[in-house]
C-alpha cells in the first residue's frame, strides 16, 4: 500500500480529483452518507468493547467468574508458549528476532522515503506491529524472570520439605504433609493463575488489531492495488514486498507460539484502528488540498459510500481469518499434544 518506496515513485502518481479544502467537496450527500457508516461502525465498536471488554465488573468479580468472562486474560498468558515443553525463553528469542527486524525495515523505509510514508494505512499498520513485538519482548523478559524464580523456589521449597518432613512425629506426618501439600498446591494456584495487569491488556488488545490490520492491509495490496499498479508498469522493490510480506510472517509465527486468547469481540478495536486513520485522512485533507493515499477514500466518486461500507465490511472476514486460524491451532494442539497444551 506504499507507493512511494524505491523507484517506483515515477511509475504511478495519485491523480487529484478536486480541491479538498473546499466546503463543496465536504457538503454534499456522499460525505454525509460516509460519515454515516463512520458513525454506525464506532457505534458498532463502542457497544462491544463497553459491553465484552469487562473493565467494568473487574473489581466486583470473583476468580471464578474471570475465568467466565470472554475479556480474561491473567499474567502468564502473555509470555508462556501455548506448550509446557517450550520454554518462556524461545518466545522471548522469537519477538525480540522479529522487533528488531520490522524496526529496521521501518527505519530504512522512513530513511527511503521520509516522513510521507505515515500518510498511510501500511505504515500505521507496521508501526504497530512493531510496537506490539517491543512491548512483548518486554514481557515475555519479565515471564522468564517470573519462570526462572518459580522454578528455583519450588526446588528450595521442595528441598526445605524434605528437610522438614525427617523431624515430623510418627504419628502427626499424614496430617502435616496433607496440610502442607494443600497450602503448596494452593499457592502456585493463586502464583500461576494471577490476573493480567494493564500492560497484558494493551499487549493483547493490540494483538487482536494487528491480525485484521495486517490481513486487510495485505490483502488489499496483493489483491486488489498490485494487479492495478502492474497495468501501469509499477515497479515492486525489495523493500515493498517485505513491507507487505514479513508482517504477516512474524503475526502467524507469533499467533503459533503464543498463549494468547482471540476473543471475538475485540474486532471493535480494529474497527476504530481504521476509524482513526480515516478521520485523520479527512482532517489533513480538509486543511490541505492534496490527493488520497487510496483512491477508494476519494470523497469525490458517486461511489464514495459504497466503497467506505465494502471496507467496512471487510474488517469482518479479514478478521475471521486469523480467529479461524487461532481456533485451528488450539483444535489441533489439543489434538497431538492433550497433555502439554494449555487450556
Amino acid at each position: 500500500m506504499d507507493f512511494l518506496a524505491g523507484n517506483s515513485r515515477a511509475s504511478w502518481q495519485p491523480v487529484m480529483t478536486a480541491d479538498t479544502t473546499t466546503s463543496s467537496y465536504w457538503l454534499n450527500w456522499r460525505v454525509l452518507l460516509c460519515s454515516i457508516w463512520i458513525l454506525m461502525s464506532t457505534v458498532f465498536a463502542s457497544f462491544l468493547i463497553w459491553k465484552y471488554e469487562g473493565f467494568r465488573n473487574s473489581q466486583h468479580e470473583n476468580r471464578e467468574s474471570r475465568n467466565d468472562n470472554a475479556g480474561a486474560l491473567y499474567e502468564d498468558e502473555v509470555w508462556k508458549p501455548c506448550l509446557k515443553e517450550i520454554h518462556p525463553a524461545w518466545l522471548l528469542a522469537f519477538r525480540v528476532f522479529a522487533f528488531f527486524v520490522l524496526l529496521v525495515l521501518l527505519i530504512i523505509n522512513a530513511i527511503v522515503d521520509g516522513g510521507s510514508i505515515f500518510y498511510f494505512y501500511t505504515q500505521w499498520t507496521f508501526t504497530l506491529i512493531t510496537i506490539y513485538f517491543g512491548l512483548g519482548s518486554l514481557l515475555s523478559m519479565y515471564g522468564c524472570y517470573q519462570y526462572h524464580n518459580k522454578v528455583g523456589g519450588e526446588s528450595v521449597d521442595n528441598a526445605g520439605l524434605d528437610a522438614e518432613q525427617g523431624m515430623v512425629p510418627v504419628h502427626g506426618e499424614n496430617f502435616n504433609l496433607s496440610n502442607t501439600a494443600k497450602t503448596s498446591h494452593s499457592h502456585d494456584r493463586q502464583h500461576v493463575r494471577k490476573a493480567a495487569g494493564i500492560w497484558a491488556y494493551v499487549f493483547q488488545i493490540i494483538f487482536q488489531m494487528n491480525a485484521g490490520a495486517v490481513v486487510l492491509t495485505d490483502c488489499v495490496f496483493w489483491f486488489i492495488i498490485v494487479p492495478f499498479l502492474t497495468i501501469k508498469d509499477y515497479n515492486l522493490n525489495f523493500l515493498i514486498i517485505n513491507m507487505h510480506t514479513i508482517n504477516a510472517v512474524f503475526l502467524f509465527g507469533d499467533a503459533v507460539l503464543n498463549r494468547l486468547r482471540f476473543p471475538w469481540f475485540r474486532i471493535a478495536y480494529f474497527f476504530l484502528w481504521t476509524i482513526v486513520f480515516v478521520v485523520f485522512q479527512w482532517i489533513v485533507h480538509a486543511i490541505v488540498s492534496l490527493w488520497w493515499p487510496y483512491p477508494f477514500l476519494d470523497l469525490s466518486s458517486p461511489f464514495s459510500p459504497l466503497w467506505y461500507s465494502s471496507v467496512a465490511l471487510m474488517h469482518i472476514p479479514c478478521y475471521g481469518v486469523f480467529a479461524l486460524i487461532m481456533k485451528l491451532k488450539h483444535f489441533l494442539l489439543t489434538k497431538w499434544f492433550p497433555e502439554s497444551h494449555y487450556v
